[in-house]
């Protein structure tokens, strides 16, 4: 049983010589998350929901003011970008990244030796990526492409979901990954992550502003992520309540 811990955790964006004053956007945040659940959180636009995702991760350009993360006990904050992907934490990313140069079977074959502490062995390797890319409905000859190079919005998502099956984490924080899917790529990339559930008992912190992605995958809870916190939990009837009614009743009269 794995277990991410968030604890008043409050960050701002890093302060630069050209912005040495900046706003605090993540204002106490709470959240546990164990194996086998799926959290969603929804939330207006400009929330701190993405920034939730990328304080976990371990992005520079957030600096975290006060809280706690912890996996399994362990201090995620004190870990760097690598060592947090190691400890079994993943970001599926918004915008994915292009990499130029860098194809993406190399990239695929080094993260895994990253995370896994060894290369694993060719064969077994191109049998289980092979596999991986079926199931996503593919095309192989994406491995020998640049890292998202060129890749359409759809191709991007079922690239990080493809990585997500090979890697294994014990928890998965996917960022607005239904977003720029059509309804077929929204099928199969849900897919994904019910299998990467399923196989793995992953757990699953699935930010998104809309409800469709909550058909295929059923979350145990839903947040209400307002002005960098959360506001409101429950079960799944939450999602459709805020699909009927939206955010207002529970923005602040200083974010309406």
């Amino acid at each position: 049983m794995t277990t991410l811990e968030i604890k008043g955790l409050t960050a701002r964006v890093a302060a630069t010589e050209d912005s040495p004053e900046t706003v605090e956007i993540l204002k106490g945040v709470d959240l546990t998350i164990e194996s086998g659940q799926t959290h969603a959180i929804m939330g207006p636009n400009g929330s701190g929901k993405s920034t939730l995702a990328y304080v976990i991760a371990g992005h520079p350009k957030y600096e975290v003011t006060g809280g706690t993360v912890t996996l399994d006990g362990e201090d995620v904050l004190s870990m760097e970008v690598d060592e947090r992907a190691r400890a079994g934490l993943f970001l599926a990313m918004q915008y994915p990244t292009e990499i130029p140069g860098v194809s993406t079977a190399n990239f695929l074959r080094t993260a895994a030796t990253a995370v896994r502490g060894e290369a694993p062995k060719l064969r077994h390797w191109v049998k289980e990526v092979k596999e991986a890319m079926s199931d996503l409905d593919f095309d192989p000859a994406f491995s020998e492409r640049s890292v998202n190079e060129g890749f359409s919005g759809g191709e991007k998502k079922r690239h990080e979901i493809l990585q997500l099956d090979l890697l294994k984490p014990k928890i998965a924080v996917l960022d607005e990954t239904d977003s720029g899917l059509d309804v077929d790529a929204l099928r199969v990339v849900s897919e994904g992550v019910n299998r990467y559930k399923a196989e793995e008992n992953g757990g699953i912190l699935l930010i998104t502003h809309y409800t469709r992605i909550l058909r295929y995958i059923k979350p145990d809870n839903v947040h209400v992520f307002v002005d960098g916190r959360i506001a409101a939990s429950g079960g799944a009837e939450l999602a459709d309540e805020l699909e009927a009614n939206g955010y207002e009743k529970y923005l602040t009269p200083a974010t309406a």
